[in-house]
């Protein structure tokens, strides 16, 4: 298929190649992935679906952002933080979700630690762990791209300290590339090169 280096779509335009693998990863990967991410409530729900995307494909997450969206109220944090019982009973049932008990039951957790933070501090804490983009070439292919990096492994253990749980540095790191506190989008690749490109 490809030796990790950017590859050229049905536009022959130059991508990511895990891009190209679906339609619904070429949007993602334009117009999302790798583009800051700031705000509590938006990190909150990027923490979130890292943590369920664990051990499962991304796309498996992605086609279920609506649903999730939906059975977390839009991933508000305070609102998150005061689901009931029979709100983890609800999305333990839900269809449009990932039904796994330890990681909703660790999203429920996750919103009631963040619920304490003050406002604006889960943005200044995660991206106080962004690494000097002038410290990291380029990756000219995906061999790379790490899957854990010192400031991932950092701000995992972080998270871990203020009472945050799913949030392993391999998980950590998928919140650094998809939330733009890294750029991983190769070299030759248009969101790095083109004119939407940051």
């Amino acid at each position: 298929m490809s030796d990790g280096a950017a590859l050229a779509g049905p536009d022959g335009v130059l991508r990511c190649p895990w891009a190209l693998s679906t339609e619904d990863y070429v949007s993602y990967h334009d117009e999302e992935w790798g583009r800051p991410v700031h705000g509590d409530d938006a990190l909150f729900e990027r923490i979130s679906l890292e943590a369920f995307q664990s051990g499962l494909s991304w796309i498996t997450i992605l086609r279920r952002r609506p649903g999730f969206r939906t059975a977390f109220a839009e991933f508000r944090i305070e609102k998150v933080a005061a689901f009931t019982d029979e709100d983890r009973d609800r999305l333990l049932a839900d269809p449009g979700i990932i039904r796994n008990r330890a990681k909703i039951d660790a999203t429920l957790a996750n919103a009631r630690v963040l619920a304490d933070w003050a406002e604006g501090e889960l943005d200044e804490f995660i991206w106080s762990h962004a690494p000097d983009p002038a410290a990291r070439p380029a990756p000219k292919t995906l061999a790379d791209v790490p899957a854990v990096t010192p400031e991932s492994t950092a701000l995992s253990k972080a998270l871990k300290k203020r009472g945050l749980r799913f949030v392993g540095p391999t998980t950590a790191y998928a919140l650094m590339q998809a939330c733009g506190l890294v750029n991983d989008h190769l070299e030759s690749c248009v969101s790095r090169t083109g004119p939407a490109a940051r």
